[in-house]
């Protein structure tokens, strides 16, 4: 089986090079489509026939496809080394210039979501697969501003906020930290830290966390600071001038999810925080530990963790999709051929994983921080799970192929699934399906729980830092949250209250974090429906990721009877790692 090497992507089908004439022809082409498109608003009349309609529309794609290319290859190569003060220059200009081209096109969407309803209503009769994302941009009427308020809106966000994001991503990149373990000292990333919070030895564990928020905590008043003023400009635009209900309201609404079922899913998490601590009790008498501390909740079972060379994790990984899938298995290689991976661990790169999908035509760009662990092997698979996702909805439009946030994990997590199942099914060893059936239900716990309660924690400090709160206000505040969510199974480390201030994303994407407990509750619903159904269920898989962002959630779901307003469909992903873990416990009895 074809193997790929461990090494960058190569970002040339976004630009050839960040200089000279490619770049020239790129910004080029950007102002021509823009000034071409600023042509159309003297034509837009309630009574505008459709065809005139439908045109505008393909050529705002146009001009999409064009923006998305340039501003992704500035990401990306950003993302590369976080250091890089070339690459960083060049994000600055291509944010400038993304707020400038949105501003200058804003006019056609102030004016769709402006429309009457019954012209709005014949304009989608045949709007084809531009509906859902013409729809969801009606959403927004009751909270979008006048035109010359909105376009001071995105210049104060790509110079204000947003820039400050960037600072938070610069000072938090170049971290590195110091680690000593059997007598050798080594200066790491904190990718490669985080793989000593599963290492078997707790004094090791308790020591990569400490020297984790060590750092953290020399720079934890500015960081908190930042947090504020992220928290303060979201209120302040999302609350007090385009009046949603609650800072959490505009998320669900960008999600196009009711708040209801929002509240309904935090609610269930909250109820069920007693199933990780039945867990967390079982595996403290299981490793002997007394009292089972916060950096003991990823320890693992297994006497040590085993490493896995790249070229196997890859077998592994495109083995399981081929089990399933051979079409998913080669979606997933797709990404590998158009050498669209970065897998490499480097100094300023930025930490994690994750899949950028930047056109529908076009192979999406994967990073990942690749260093051996049995766990990474699992994130290559999630990170190529959303790959598959976007390359089965590759026949939308720029405006309708990237799935509702809510659903993007939907097929990285099934990825994670079959993977795990595929590596219980082949093995007898007992230690090893412990190993494993531990690994998922300590990665239920990262994704379910623990983002649930971040949600929750992201509520209360957005209404306590509204309120004047101090930073050692919001530090016991999360020690509370924590308390909360681990009850007597844990005892927390004094250090911790300073986890807040390492999660990149309440700071980048506030309220982002409950998609994570979404798609993964959701997916654990669908993989209990393909070990029901088997091979009559794939097309029907198939069929919900190739959706894309083309309907709504609560549409593409329907469809396989679920209801995301229901306590009970929540309850029954809570049940099925009730299950693992009495899968579990067996072994061990």
């Amino acid at each position: 089986m074809k193997t790929y090497p461990q090494t960058r992507w190569n970002l040339s089908a976004l630009l050839a090079t960040p200089r000279g004439e490619p770049l020239k022809r790129a910004l080029q082409e950007i102002e021509t489509r823009v000034t071409q498109f600023e042509g159309t608003r003297a034509n837009l009349q309630p009574a505008i026939v459709e065809h005139e309609f439908l045109e505008f529309l393909g050529e705002l794609e146009e001009l999409n496809r064009a923006a998305r290319k340039l501003a992704a290859y500035a990401d990306l190569w950003f993302t590369e080394n976080t250091q890089n003060a070339e690459a960083l220059a060049f994000k600055n200009k291509l944010d400038q210039l993304g707020a400038n081209v949105y501003n200058r096109v804003l006019f056609f969407i102030l004016w769709w979501r402006e429309l009457d309803d019954a012209n709005a209503a014949r304009l989608l009769q045949n709007a084809g697969d531009y509906t859902y994302y013409l729809e969801s941009e009606r959403r927004f009427k009751p909270h979008t501003l006048k035109e010359n308020e909105e376009q001071i809106i995105n210049l104060k966000d790509v110079n204000g906020i947003n820039g400050l994001m960037t600072v938070y991503d610069m000072l938090t990149n170049k971290y590195t930290f110091t680690l000593t373990v059997n007598g050798v000292t080594k200066t790491m990333t904190r990718d490669e830290l985080m793989t000593y919070v599963r290492h078997p030895d707790a004094a090791v564990r308790q020591a990569a966390y400490a020297e984790l928020y060590r750092v953290y905590d020399a720079d934890g008043a500015v960081l908190a600071q930042i947090y504020a003023s992220r928290v303060n400009d979201w209120k302040a635009e999302q609350v007090e001038l385009r009046h949603f209900k609650t800072p959490i309201s505009a998320r669900n609404l960008t999600n196009d999810i009711p708040d209801s079922a929002v509240d309904t899913l935090l609610d269930v998490a909250r109820q069920n925080a007693g199933i990780f601590q039945r867990y967390f009790k079982l595996k403290a008498q299981w490793l002997g530990l007394a009292p089972m501390k916060r950096s003991d909740v990823y320890a693992p079972l297994a006497p040590a963790d085993v490493t896995v060379s790249w070229e196997d994790a890859l077998t592994m990984v495109f083995d399981s999709f081929e089990k399933f899938s051979p079409q998913i298995a080669a979606e997933a290689r797709s990404v590998f051929e158009a050498g669209h991976v970065d897998a490499e661990i480097r100094p300023g790169k930025r930490g994690g994983a994750f899949c950028a999908g930047i056109l529908p035509e076009l192979p999406p760009f994967v990073m990942l921080n690749y260093s051996g662990k049995a766990r990474d092997v699992s994130t290559v698979a999630h990170e190529l799970g959303h790959a598959i996702h976007a390359r089965l909805a590759r026949a939308h439009s720029v405006f309708t192929f990237h799935s509702a946030l809510p659903m993007a994990e939907t097929a990285s997590v099934f990825s994670e699934m079959i993977l795990n199942e595929r590596l219980l099914s082949e093995t007898d060893d007992v230690a090893l399906k412990r190993d494993i059936l531990s690994r998922i239900v300590d990665d239920a716990y990262a994704t379910v729980m623990r983002q649930a309660f971040f949600a929750l924690f992201e509520k209360d400090a957005h209404d306590a830092l509204a309120n004047g709160a101090t930073t050692e206000q919001v530090c016991a505040m999360y020690m509370q949250n924590l308390k909360t969510q681990f009850g007597d199974a844990i005892e927390i480390q004094d250090y911790f209250k300073w986890e807040w201030i390492s999660i990149p994303h309440i700071y980048q994407a506030p309220f982002y974090v409950y998609a994570y407990s979404f798609g993964q509750l959701l997916t654990l619903a669908l993989y209990q429906r393909y070990r029901a159904e088997g091979e009559a269920f794939k097309p029907k898989f198939i069929k919900i990721l190739a959706y894309g962002g083309s309907a709504s959630p609560q549409h593409i779901l329907s469809e396989a009877s679920i209801d995301i307003t229901s306590a009970a469909f929540w309850q029954g992903g809570f049940d099925v790692i009730s299950e693992f873990i009495e899968r579990l416990e067996q072994l061990e009895s």
